[in-house]
């Protein structure tokens, strides 16, 4: 298999964390950082359907794009996909609202003070509203995980590696106030401590 990978996006680290939980060491991972040389021939290719990574690209060719996506593939049959319909079904709900609500407020705050090319569209109150609903967000997590060790049942699932990705660096990256979070505190060292855990550099 090959990744298409960008190695400071969250969404491209949640599929390599996953790949070392795994223990695959036999997947190939191509570099496709914003503007680079890399990207474009992936681009010309028509390696990245959708225009962006991660995408992985199985053994036949088959490409599958979107990091939750290729999360539930890699997934399939592991400890990290509840076999119960109601705990999968809890466990997708927090997957796209990863993507839905997260994602689209963490990450995007992050990426606007920390890539050069984007800190012109970081306006005073665009990085101020932002950061309001970056906290409520991640009070979401912190109500539910006071009483949790993990997003679903008893265990880590793709749910959690799926919002480790932009969570555990929402303050170094994104400015939020982290010490609000004891709970999800907590959660991130606990999954830091994983088996074949991996980090984002």
């Amino acid at each position: 298999m090959i990744l298409y990978s960008m190695p400071s996006s969250g969404n491209s680290y949640k599929v390599r964390l996953l790949l070392a939980l795994l223990g695959h060491d036999d997947v190939t991972i191509i570099n496709v950082e914003d503007q680079s040389d890399a990207l474009a021939q992936a681009k010309q290719e028509h390696r990245l359907p959708f225009g962006k990574a991660p995408v992985l690209m199985l053994e036949d060719g088959t490409l599958l794009p979107e990091s939750n996506a290729i999360l539930c593939y890699l997934g399939e049959g592991s400890r990290f996909i509840p076999q119960d319909a109601v705990a999968r079904t809890q466990m997708l709900g927090w997957m796209f609202w990863e993507q839905n609500q997260h994602e689209g407020v963490i990450a995007v705050r992050a990426s606007l003070r920390c890539y050069p090319h984007r800190r012109a569209l970081a306006t005073p109150d665009r990085m101020a509203d932002l950061l309001e609903r970056g906290h409520d967000l991640l009070q979401v997590m912190e109500n539910h995980l006071v009483t949790c060790d993990w997003l679903v049942g008893d265990d880590v699932t793709l749910a959690d590696i799926c919002l480790f990705a932009y969570t555990h660096t929402a303050g170094s990256r994104g400015g939020f106030d982290m010490a609000r979070f004891g709970a999800v505190n907590a959660w991130i060292e606990r999954i830091t401590q994983l088996d074949g855990f991996k980090g984002l550099a």
